[in-house]
């Protein structure tokens, strides 16, 4: 592994990502959405693009080995932006000759032990349903392509409150209770866009 574009780079998860894959040392390209974004971490070159445009993800991913994105645009429709965001990653890594992709995901749309979603628990938030469903169309997008990708979340939420890194974590069955920190997170991104252990699939981890 020697380049890794990151989308999303200005993001906490994204953040994270770049700074954990420039720690190993791997040549790192951010993209974030508009010219006012600043640098992020060391010296990652920092770009702007657009992923729902598959074209500008074809020149950004050219000659990289993979692309992880940890995307959001709060000004659209989440049941719009994700699914077309997905097929732009698709037709672009297609074009770019990039196989791997590394998603990150949301903890709802991922079974807990028992095979029930954790979005269809007692007590889970209902009021954000039609969000965590734009998240599962974009991975129907990914599933109906020939794409390598992994979709990462949290087996519950984030740890906002100890932002350390442990330096483990492991895959586990979605739990609304368990909290891991971005730079965890970041460590099980990196993992999987450098070694890739989990294909075509949703995986949650924790620490």
């Amino acid at each position: 592994m020697s380049k890794i574009l990151v989308i999303g780079a200005r993001g906490r998860a994204g953040s994270a990502a770049v700074t954990e894959a420039q720690n190993r040392g791997y040549s790192v390209v951010g993209v974030a959405r508009t010219t006012t974004a600043e640098r992020v971490a060391g010296d990652a070159g920092l770009v702007v693009g657009d992923v729902t445009d598959a074209r500008r993800v074809a020149e950004l991913a050219a000659g990289c080995d993979a692309v992880i994105a940890g995307v959001y645009d709060g000004g659209s429709d989440p049941g719009e932006f994700f699914p077309r965001a997905a097929q732009a990653l698709v037709d672009g890594l297609e074009k770019a000759g990039v196989r791997r992709l590394v998603w990150v995901g949301l903890a709802s749309i991922l079974p807990t032990a028992d095979g029930t979603l954790l979005m269809d628990t007692e007590g889970y938030p209902r009021e954000y349903r039609s969000f965590f469903l734009s998240h599962q169309a974009a991975l129907d997008v990914f599933a109906a392509s020939s794409l390598d990708w992994v979709s990462i979340a949290p087996t519950g939420d984030f740890d906002h409150a100890d932002p350390s890194q442990k330096g483990r974590y492991r895959v586990a069955p979605a739990d609304a209770q368990e909290l891991i920190s971005y730079a965890d997170f970041a460590v099980a991104l990196v993992d999987e866009a450098d070694h890739p252990e989990h294909h075509r699939t949703a995986i949650g981890v924790v620490v």
